[in-house]
This record gives structure tokens, sequence and C-alpha cells, in this order.
């Protein structure tokens, strides 16, 4: 087992990426929707707390946070150095924090270095800035080969790294939780906060994929 909080230097798998694919609706989507209209029918859910819940963490609580968080860092060098200070207080400013969310830690992307987080032990995870886990994050695959294979997990995300460009791997924990600050993409000088935001993707913020570039924004 690898020492608690350290980075682990080149020595995750089933995985779900957030593609824009027009495919019907999975089976286990389907159950979802079946038992939730079943519950609504019943009066056993208010459908309007279900609504708040779902907002809660599409809009308010989730990977829309942390790349907002990106984006600032990207586009103002006071607030990266109160990033890299105090990453909890900093993302604080922008009324991002509760359970959870304490203890962050930035770790930039550059370029020598790039950055992955896994939880060994556990699935801890910043949800004020990335919302809920993705399955695969909680799989043991995930969990076990990140730290043994970080190459080849982020391969199979189709992430190729250079090989002179170094791998260090972040084991986050109920007392530190960490948030890969990614590349600005280039081409990016002329665009707003808002604009770089859309550019940051859940994946970039964990280490197993990058952000996007204008280009690819605009397909």
């Amino acid at each position: 087992m690898p020492e608690r909080n350290r980075p682990h230097h080149d020595h995750a798998l089933g995985h779900e990426h957030d593609h824009e694919h027009q495919h019907p609706p999975s089976a286990a989507a389907l159950r979802v929707k079946a038992l939730e209209t079943l519950l609504v029918e019943k009066g056993l859910v208010d459908p309007a707390a279900l609504d708040a819940i779902i907002e809660t963490y599409a809009e308010k609580v989730g990977p829309r946070n942390g790349a907002r968080v990106v984006a600032r860092a990207w586009s103002d060098p006071d607030y990266l150095e109160r990033l890299r200070k105090d990453a909890t207080a900093a993302i604080a400013e922008l009324s991002y924090e509760g359970r959870q969310g304490e203890h962050m830690v930035i770790v930039e992307n550059d370029a020598q270095t790039h950055n992955l987080v896994v939880c060994t032990l556990c699935s801890c995870y910043p949800w004020p800035v990335l919302g809920l886990p993705p399955v695969w994050y909680k799989s043991d695959a995930y969990r076990s080969r990140a730290v043994i294979d970080p190459r080849g997990v982020l391969r199979e995300f189709g992430l190729e790294l250079p090989e002179e460009k170094a791998v260090r791997v972040w084991d986050s924990t109920a007392e530190v939780r960490y948030l890969v600050l990614p590349q600005r993409p280039e081409g990016t000088d002329g665009m707003s906060e808002e604009q770089l935001a859309n550019l940051v993707t859940r994946d970039s913020m964990i280490g197993t994929g990058l952000p996007l570039t204008p280009e690819e924004l605009e397909r």
C-alpha cells in the first residue's frame, strides 16, 4: 500500500466518458426513471424536493464549480497564488465549500509533470467542486492500477503522454483532497473567464483527461 498523502511517481479499467452520443437510455437509467416515477406516484417523494436535489448536484455542486475555479486561476495571477497557498479558502471565495470540500490542495500540471488523483482506500472526492464521483473513480481497478500503472490507466482514457513527462499520483484522504489544475490550452489568450470555464472537463481536474481546446469546443 502506498504511503498516504504522498505523490507516487510513474511507478485506473472499465470507465465512462462524458461523450455526447445520441444513444437510447441505458437499462440502468430506465430503471432509475421507473423507480422515480413509482415513488412520486405513491406520494413517497415530493417532485419539487427531487428537482431541488437534482439541481443542487447539476448546477450548484459539480464540475462546473471546479471549472470556474480553474478558469479563475488561469486568468487571475493573484487568485492563483491564493489557491496555491490555501486552496480551501480560495475556493470558498467563489462560494464553493461544504462537506468533503475541506482540506483542498491544488496540484498543477505543467510541461514537465502530469498529475493524477486517486483514493486508494476509499473514494474521497471533492464534491463541492466536482459533484458526484464517477463510477470508475470508486472502482477497485482504478484505485489499485492508478498507482501501479498510471500511464496504462491514462492510455485507457485516451490520454497518451510523452515518455519524458513525469506522472505523479496523489492519494486523497479525508484529511487531504486534491484538485488538478490543468494547463491552460494554447490559443485562449483572448477568451473570457466564462469561455475558459467551458474548456475545463471533470476528467481534466482528476487528471484522467485534458481540457478541451477552443477547436474541440466548437465541434
